[in-house]
């Protein structure tokens, strides 16, 4: 009985029953021992038999049903024009296309019946290219795979299967292209055949548990997910054994139903032939686990499995119920290896902002206009080892290139830093561009409705496009909200857009409920740090789906460098209490509270919360004059001075402060350039020994009178590292080779970061052994 004209629902028929697709196409095709005639000369391009051999292709759809399989994949693995170039073939896409899935179509409407309808997947394979190494670009790559998906549609097909994915940015991109081919479809812009047509994916690992890139399976899902595809699954590289932990990780952690298609065991050479020795009652055996331990839904086979295996397949899991799956969908952004959960777990995601051109601080601002891409790199790499999660990257220079700018650095880092990229740009078409080079799930910084719906409008169709989680701002029409009760109403309105509108998960919301400065004096600004917090706290609760994040230093403007710290510290503490998941921040100048002297902790809490004490005295006053006390003025006031200070002087304050620049404007200087111009002076080990010591000298002089606090000390301790390792290649040159080492006087201490800790005024000197 023919049902080509009922038009039976593919993903109807997964919710009542175990689907099983067929076994592999190369396999069963070379049992019929063709000649080079039967590929018209272009032997090894089986995707040619559709035109060439078409009763050939017939016989193999024919037996797989035969063998009770509800599924078979059409004979289009390779048929994009990419693969197909290769054979000269290019031009006949369409056509190769159409013809494998009418003639799949074909077979399945004869062998259909109401009580058991058979379906066709258009296999979509992975092509020759890379794109996250370059071999292809985004825009080429979803084009030829655009090409196919149409031509299988129009063919009849019931599923659109991206497969073998070795790729993650390949995956995307193919996803990307079949929705939009199944939209045109829906839209009637193609030609179709009325089919609800389905999106399923499946990656492969290799024998290591990984993608061939790297990517490890909960990265695959992170950014699978994002697309929001009808099916999940692996296929290809091992049998069933190996594929058993990734397995079970996808039916614990993927929301979609799972698809499992191994191979007939580990492939082994005999006689330069790839031998398959795992039997059929082994694959059944395996399948039947996967479906009754784990929830499996759809299983089939791919390289080496036979109508017998799927025969073996097919009758192991006739009338069994898959095991119960309750998996939540996450939030959650990915590298190109690794997945980065976005909820906090005790402990705030950290964001780190130093990759930012519009900081007032110019390292890296310089780094990118000075093209160092490998010093860029480095940069990143450190953040990581630091304990920053993810990487925030911002290229806008007033004037300048952002665009080439942020596509010179995806291209070095992208698949070379561990941790996701948040892509911060005010520009769509900067975000759009970074997007098509991440293999990962990217972060988008960000939206917001200061323009009405303009930005939204442009930003959320990318973020669902390629798979993109994104920072909302509570900002509106009327400008940035102040009150906890606007900031909530704000997310709410985003939300529904972003949801209800463009196809968003709830879960890929971020919401910032904005930090503003409380260090200002400025009326307007005094509780804004207990309305930001209320209005986290409430996200929380309303938005429960929703993530939170904050650029935490916002908070501390204006304060000199250690009473920063001290506020944002604390306002992070205060922040994490309430249900933050993220904050952008310079992670190595957040203290643990435990290690902020008492006094300064409540100060630091007066301020936040606008605590008079009962005494009426200005929170902000008290707070400013604690500091001061210490020997420290606001960042402003100590900054007039410095162009009169003398090159050794300036190096001293860069020590004693703990920062890597001095001075403002003009007459700014780096570490690097404050030790060049002494350099002029001083050999490298005598500029170590005296002026760089004196510095030291003085923290611990400040440290012993209790002028200074544990956290200072360790900033000027990593600055004075900071100088010695930039010192040292010159000291090999200059001073007569060898390794350099720094001794504490009066201790047997070798001087380690952690020596440096226990800095004293009982250790007053230190000195180089060279």
């Amino acid at each position: 009985m023919r049902l080509g004209a009922i038009l039976v629902d593919f993903l109807s028929e997964l919710k009542k029953r175990v689907l099983v697709y067929d076994g592999a196409m190369g396999t069963n095709v070379q049992k019929h021992n063709l000649t080079p005639e039967d590929f018209w000369g272009k032997e090894g391009c089986n995707e040619l038999l559709a035109l060439s051999r078409p009763d050939v292709i017939r016989q193999v759809h024919a037996s797989f049903f035969e063998a009770g399989c509800d599924v078979i994949e059409t004979d289009s693995f390779g048929s994009t024009d990419i693969v197909l170039a290769e054979y000269g073939l290019e031009g006949r896409t369409r056509e190769l296309n159409l013809a494998a899935a009418r003639l799949a179509r074909a077979v399945a409407d004869e062998y259909s019946t109401p009580e058991k309808p058979r379906f066709v997947a258009g296999s979509i394979g992975p092509t020759t290219k890379l794109p996250s190494l370059g071999h292809i670009g985004y825009d080429a790559m979803a084009l030829s795979y655009r090409e196919q998906a149409e031509a299988l549609i129009e063919g009849g097909v019931d599923v659109l299967l991206v497969e073998t994915c070795q790729d993650l940015l390949q995956a995307k991109i193919a996803l990307a292209a079949c929705q939009d081919a199944m939209r045109d479809a829906r839209d009637g812009k193609i030609p179709s055949t009325g089919r609800n047509v389905a999106l399923q994916v499946q990656i492969t690992l290799e024998a290591t548990g990984t993608m061939l890139l790297g990517s490890e399976i909960g990265a695959a899902v992170a950014v699978l997910e994002s697309f929001q595809p009808d099916v999940i699954g692996l296929n290809c590289a091992t049998g069933p054994a190996e594929m058993n932990d990734a397995v079970r990780f996808l039916c614990q952690n993927s929301t979609v139903p799972i698809s499992v298609l191994p191979n007939a065991g580990l492939p082994q050479n005999e006689g330069g032939h790839a031998v398959y020795k795992l039997t059929p009652a082994e694959l059944a055996s395996y399948l039947r686990r996967f479906v009754a331990e784990y929830g499996v839904q759809v299983v089939g086979g791919c390289c080496g499995t036979t109508p017998e295996h799927l025969h073996a397949v097919a009758e192991a899991v006739k009338g069994l119920t898959p095991a119960p799956r309750a998996a939540a969908p996450q939030s959650v952004a990915a590298s190109a290896f690794s997945a980065q959960p976005l909820e906090a777990d005790a402990q705030p995601i950290v964001i780190a902002e130093e990759m930012n051109t519009t900081t007032r601080l110019e390292h890296f601002r310089n780094m990118v206009r000075a093209g160092d891409y490998d010093g860029i790199l480095t940069l990143a790499k450190r953040l990581v080892a630091e304990g920053s999660q993810i990487l925030d990257l911002c290229c806008a220079i007033v004037g300048e290139d952002e665009m080439g700018y942020m596509n010179a650095i995806l291209e070095k880092i992208a698949t070379r830093v561990t941790a996701p990229i948040m892509v911060d740009s005010t520009e769509a078409n900067v975000i759009e561009e970074a997007l098509k080079r991440i293999p990962g799930k990217p972060v988008i910084n960000s939206i917001n409705l200061e323009d009405g719906e303009k930005r939204t409008s442009m930003v959320l169709p990318m973020a669902r496009r390629y798979g993109a989680a994104v920072v909302a701002l509570t900002i509106d029409e009327q400008g940035m909200a102040l009150t906890a009760d606007r900031k909530v109403a704000i997310a709410h309105r985003i939300h529904d857009l972003a949801v209800n509108k463009y196809g968003m998960r709830s879960e890929d919301l971020i919401f910032d409920a904005l930090t503003l400065p409380i260090s200002t004096g400025q009326e307007d600004y005094r509780s804004a740090g207990m309305e930001t917090l209320e209005a986290v706290r409430r996200i929380k609760i309303e938005l429960p789906r929703c993530r939170t994040v904050l650029g935490v230093s916002n908070i501390s403007f204006g304060l000199n460098a250690y009473a920063r710290r001290v506020l944002n510290s604390v306002f992070l503490k205060e922040a994490v209490d309430r249900g933050l998941d993220a904050a952008i921040v310079n992670y190595s100048k957040i203290y643990p509270l435990y290690k902020i002297p008492e006094i300064e902790v409540e100060l630091a809490r007066k301020l936040i919360f606008q605590d008079r004490d009962g005494t009426g005295s200005e929170p902000l006053q008290n707070y400013m004059a604690h500091f001061t006390s210490l020997g420290k003025n606001s960042v402003q006031e100590e900054e007039v001075a410095v162009e009169n200070l003398s090159k050794e002087e300036k190096l001293k304050q860069l020590i004693i402060r703990g920062e890597r620049t001095i001075g403002l404007g003009e007459n700014k200087q780096t570490l690097e350039e404050a030790l060049e111009s002494a350099l002029t002076s001083y050999t490298p080990l005598d500029l170590i020994n005296t002026v760089l010591l004196e510095g030291m000298k003085t923290v611990g002089e400040l440290f012993g009178a209790r002028k200074m606090q544990l956290p200072s000390v360790l900033d000027s301790a990593a600055v004075m590292k900071a100088a010695v390792a930039y010192l040292e290649p010159k000291m090999e040159k200059q001073d007569g080779g060898g390794k350099g080492t720094m001794v504490l006087a009066g201790s047997r201490a070798m001087c380690t970061t952690s020596a440096r800790i226990l800095w004293t005024s009982s250790y007053p000197t230190m000195a180089i052994v060279w």
